[in-house]
């Protein structure tokens, strides 16, 4: 009886020593199970929403080269506590950051929000695109291939958009994530039609953010703005590159929706510099 005691014992010990040790993440580090926080269910009127935009550079701190450090950036993200996040140069399973490592999962799991990833293109034996973190529960999830202008050689992109439940039960908020091509104006002009015309088929407020690769007043962001409207209170801020800003190509979009259906009660840049080449832009919406 005695040694049937101890055994007792001794299995008791260990599962409650499993249970206290959780998961381990790619890179040692602790995971919850499940995310500590609820899941919030619907936009409530009064209510002001935190977005955020950030081109992570696949977690690849610029001054540190072959280093991928998701804890950096989950820290930029939770310093600002944002409700939804728009994700550029995301890495899922490639050999340059690990091909066990999903970015957007992992950086799901260390900011306690749920996310859905865009495959831009094949690399590297995995896949490169762009994401969206949410605190919402996601309602929808789309995904959109951007075309390139014909001839063109650049390189191909998408557009990663969710919606979440508004107060009422009937009304949606679209919240999307994209980066469009660098070098060729063409192929960048023909992504921001593409864009447009996803636009034009929503009929609900409509947050699209992410990298544009062009300045205010360029031909690509003209062209964007006969729909969409930016965030920007009194001129948007520099964003790129990160540690000396001397251009702003990253930026927080309304449709006439959002603009009607929100107040922008601020838009500016993270103070964070080293984690990624590019700043991140956060703004705050009041849901009227």
């Amino acid at each position: 009886m005695l040694k049937v005691k101890m055994l007792k014992g001794m299995w008791l010990a260990m599962i409650i020593l499993a249970a206290s040790c959780g998961k381990s993440g790619s890179d040692g580090s602790e995971e919850p199970e499940k995310p500590v926080e609820e899941t919030l269910k619907t936009i409530k009127a009064g209510q002001t929403i935190k977005v955020m935009t950030y081109n992570i550079h696949h977690a690849n701190p610029p001054a540190q080269a072959n280093v991928i450090d998701m804890a950096a950036i989950a820290a930029v993200i939770n310093a600002e506590k944002p409700d939804f996040v728009a994700l550029q140069e995301v890495d899922k399973n490639t050999k340059r950051s690990g091909v066990s490592l999903n970015q957007a999962q992992d950086l799901a799991t260390r900011t306690k929000m749920t996310m859905f990833f865009s495959r831009s293109i094949d690399y590297d034996g995995g896949e490169y695109g762009v994401a969206v973190l949410s605190r919402y529960e996601i309602t929808d999830k789309t995904r959109y291939a951007l075309p390139l202008a014909q001839g063109s050689n650049g390189e191909l992109r998408s557009v990663a958009m969710i919606s979440v439940a508004t107060e009422g039960g009937t009304g949606k908020f679209y919240f999307a994530s994209t980066h469009l091509e660098v070098s060729d104006n063409a192929s960048r002009l023909a992504q921001v039609n593409e864009l447009l015309r996803i636009n034009s088929g929503i009929q609900s407020p409509f947050v699209l953010a992410g990298d544009f690769n062009a300045v205010p007043g360029s031909e690509s962001i003209t062209t964007l703005q006969q729909g969409l409207t930016a965030g920007c209170i009194s001129g948007c801020p520099l964003t790129s590159p990160a540690v000396s800003p001397a251009r702003t190509i990253d930026y927080i979009f309304l449709n006439q929706h959002a603009s009607s259906a929100f107040s922008v009660q601020s838009y500016r840049t993270a103070s964070e510099a080293l984690a990624s080449d590019h700043r991140a832009v956060v703004a705050e919406l009041k849901f009227k």
